[in-house]
């Protein structure tokens, strides 16, 4: 059970109001499909917190593969983006004028 909750605790929770349901919705980014509605910022927290650690308890108790929490993962620092040609050339020719890699001005423009 311990290590339900420690991993429950990890994941990524914001609150935003929504017009919609004139109320603040509580979220979790690696359980999209999950939220709590509530009167408060504070509430809505509590309560998709404590939706999440429930849910997180019955995949364990069911033997389903729990999501890891985006703070834990491991990240590379690398990914593929795909841009048109044109773009590729553009940004090539501006790392060049630059005196730069290419790399680095699309971490530049990324970072911005």
């Amino acid at each position: 059970m311990a290590q339900k909750n420690d991993k429950s605790n990890k994941y990524t929770y914001r609150v935003t109001w929504s017009n919609d349901d004139s109320e603040y919705v509580g979220l979790c980014t690696e359980f999209p499909s999950l939220s709590w509605l509530a009167a408060t910022p504070e509430a809505a927290l509590k309560g998709v917190c404590k939706l999440v650690d429930e849910v997180v308890g019955d995949m364990v108790r069911n033997g389903e593969a729990v999501p890891e929490p985006l703070a834990t993962k491991h990240f590379s620092g690398k990914f593929m983006v795909r841009v048109p040609p044109e773009l590729h050339r553009e940004l090539a020719i501006q790392a060049a004028d630059a005196g730069v890699s290419l790399n680095r001005i699309a971490s530049a423009k990324l970072s911005h």
